[in-house]
């Protein structure tokens, strides 16, 4: 039996403009994969990302070029397949993604597998999801917060007024806050923020330097009053030990990494090396949000707030309430994809 391999792409609107340090945007355009035998159907995804080189085009390009083997694959492991893709996709890591998690979704419906319990041997999340604010205005930072009372907010820096921003943020809430500078900050800058922030109660900073900043890290890593989480510094299977040292924890997202396979991976070698892990998004719809947060039982930290950053959603499944994450009783990621007529007439051709 053959399995099915199909795309469709979307650009979805965002609830409000997303700014981080290096951009804006106010629509994700956003790619799924869908895998299927007629009977059982698995879904990924990846978003389209300039700073990641990752176009729609490239996605589907890259989706097409491995598709014979998919299509041979019923009866394989998801690990297995992955390993036979890998090297076909090393310049599309966020493709490889999008299979590998709708690969994982097929195998657990097919299976009759619930892939959280699968995955953590029945252990339920202890964890509560952040909910990110970009960077705006300071009212209308504060506005977003008062408009969705959450239980952990991470903010974005990035600014010439970042102490300020976050003065005036704590002084509007008393729920947990994370800040994420996105590669925005010196070393030295990081060191004398972190004692500012741990007065307003911050919880961690992520990737306050460039990724190639090694010599930087390891001077805040030792000097920092809060601990420092790896995000673009950590992408890779291969650079979860060149994390050790330099950073206090690991922020795996499933785009960056290639899906589920490499995320469990890299999830058991950051607990070898001492690691605190967390898992983050790429502004995702519930597809994605649904297959990163099977990962949640295995975490410290989790920031999976995609789907509610965007107006529409293109599926139900997994999802947070108030900060808590909540499984679908379905199998596999629990994924119920709702647009296929809409996606049907706007999707690329059948691979």
């Amino acid at each position: 039996m053959k399995l099915s391999v199909k795309s469709y792409p979307f650009s979805l609107a965002l609830r409000y403009p997303f700014t981080i340090s290096r951009y804006t945007v106010e629509n994700q355009d956003t790619f799924i994969v869908e895998i299927s035998d007629g009977e059982f159907s698995g879904y990924g995804e990846a978003t389209a990302n300039p700073f990641y080189e990752s176009t729609l085009d490239n996605l589907k390009k890259s989706v097409e070029s491995v598709a014979v083997f998919i299509e041979n694959s019923t009866d394989l492991h998801p690990d297995q397949l992955w390993e036979i893709l890998h090297p076909h996709l090393l310049d599309n890591y966020f493709a490889l993604c999008a299979i590998d998690c709708a690969f994982w979704d097929y195998y657990g419906k097919r299976n009759k597998i619930k892939l959280h319990q699968f995955f953590s041997n029945g252990r339920q999340p202890h964890i509560l999801s952040s909910y990110t604010i970009g960077i705006d205005t300071l009212e209308k930072m504060k506005s977003k917060i008062s408009d969705l009372p959450w239980p952990i907010y991470k903010i974005k820096l990035g600014t010439y007024d970042d102490l300020q921003i976050m003065k005036e943020i704590r002084n509007s809430t008393d729920s947990v806050l994370r800040i994420d500078a996105n590669c925005a900050w010196t070393a030295k800058q990081t060191i004398e923020y972190s004692l500012v922030l741990r007065n307003f109660k911050v919880e961690y900073i992520e990737q306050p330097l460039k990724p190639d900043d090694l010599t930087g890290m390891k001077l805040v890593y030792s000097e920092s009053v809060l601990p420092i989480i790896a995000d673009e510094s950590c992408q890779k299977y291969a650079d979860v030990d060149k994390c050790a040292g330099h950073f206090h924890g690991i922020n795996i997202k499933l785009t960056k990494c290639g899906g589920l396979t490499p995320a469990l991976k890299m999830i058991r070698r950051g607990r070898e090396l001492g690691l605190k892990i967390m898992v983050g998004c790429m502004t995702e719809s519930t597809v994605g949000i649904s297959n990163l947060l099977q990962l949640a039982p295995l975490l410290d930290y989790l920031d999976a707030d995609g789907a509610l950053l965007l107006k529409e959603d293109v599926a139900q499944g997994a999802k947070l309430k108030d900060g808590k994450v909540i499984f679908s009783d379905k199998f596999g990621s629990g994924i119920d994809f709702l647009f296929n007529k809409r996606a049907s007439q706007n999707s690329f051709k059948d691979l």
